[in-house]
């Protein structure tokens, strides 16, 4: 059965193999910094069966690693590798490929939708072949895979230099690349820690009895600014909805759930244009496209947001009290 542990090993590898590369090009924080975090990609097994087994110091340990990954990070300045190949002869690899050069990339959301569809009737000598909780993470990977083995015979070059580019992109990146995990971690923290039970109380206090309209108002603000803190709209909805949405807007009001979570999710959206915490969407293209201003690309998408944000709040605000 392919467990989502084969996956977080595989990555572990491509950590190291990213650190080994620096370690003999002499770039030692870079190096450092790699290898710490494939380390915790290998270990992750480990460290749970120590902690059900009532030994700690694996977690502490665990804990030491990502605070030297927090020290590190100011030290990863945006690196360029040289190009393996002139802008010339690139152009002249697009224009011969053409078309084929979308398949690697199509393959990989058509590989996941497969799995996530068909991977229940999957199976080996009567075992399934994919666990049925981690079936679209799983599918997700190993369509990655066959992506690069796709890239590979499509440019007609060999495996190790896919592996080369990808070390080169995540070298462009750097810690950012680690946002999207912290910024997953970081909802549930607010979640838990009873954040959502925070802002509803607040909310009790500061907003006039019997006014829907304010309250649609700072839940849709607050779906805005919550995202710009977290990064990601998806953590942002458990403590808006715990905190207005659903003790004030849906009992109190009447509001209807399925478009207040539609609509609050889109507004949710807005704020991920307007920070630097979503990384993946807004520093990684910045990073990648080497732009002079790191933040260009929030810069570009400010107007976009707003305009989105109100045309978002008129039509909720039409629409989910109906």
């Amino acid at each position: 059965m392919l467990r989502i542990e084969y996956v977080y090993w595989l990555i572990a590898a491509f950590l190291l193999f990213t650190a080994w590369r620096n370690l003999r090009e002499r770039q030692l924080a870079r190096a450092a910094f790699w290898l710490l975090l494939g380390a915790l990609f290998a270990g992750g097994d480990v460290v749970l069966a120590q902690q059900k087994a009532g030994h700690a110091w694996p977690a502490q340990l665990a804990g030491c690693m990502v605070i030297a990954l927090a020290l590190l990070a100011p030290l990863l300045r945006r690196r360029s590798h040289p190009e393996t190949a002139s802008a010339s002869a690139r152009l002249a690899s697009a224009l011969r490929l053409g078309h084929k050069l979308f398949v690697p990339a199509l393959l990989i959301p058509s590989v996941t939708l497969l799995v996530a569809l068909f991977g229940d009737h999957l199976s080996v000598g009567g075992t399934a072949l994919f666990a049925k909780s981690q079936m679209t993470l799983t599918g997700l990977a190993l369509a990655c895979v066959v992506a690069l083995f796709a890239a590979a015979r499509v440019a007609h070059v060999p495996m190790h230099q896919g592996l080369g580019e990808g070390r080169r992109l995540l070298d462009a990146i750097g810690w950012a690349a680690l946002l999207p995990l912290l910024l997953a971690a970081l909802g549930q923290v607010f979640t838990q820690s009873g954040v959502g039970t925070a802002i509803a109380s607040l909310a009790g206090m500061m907003l006039p009895e019997g006014n829907a309209f304010m309250c649609l108002l700072v839940f849709a603000l607050g779906m805005v600014l919550f995202t710009v803190i977290m990064g990601n709209a998806f953590a942002a909805f458990p403590v808006m909805m715990a905190g207005i949405g659903l003790p004030l807007l849906v009992h109190r009001y009447g509001a209807s759930p399925a478009i207040l979570g539609s609509m609050g999710m889109l507004c949710g959206y807005c704020g991920t244009l307007l920070t630097p915490m979503a990384a993946d969407y807004n520093l990684v293209p910045a990073a990648l496209l080497e732009l002079r201003n790191p933040y260009g690309v929030i810069r570009a998408q400010a107007w976009s947001a707003a305009g989105i944000f109100i045309a978002t709040f008129v039509i909720m605000w039409l629409l989910v009290f109906r």
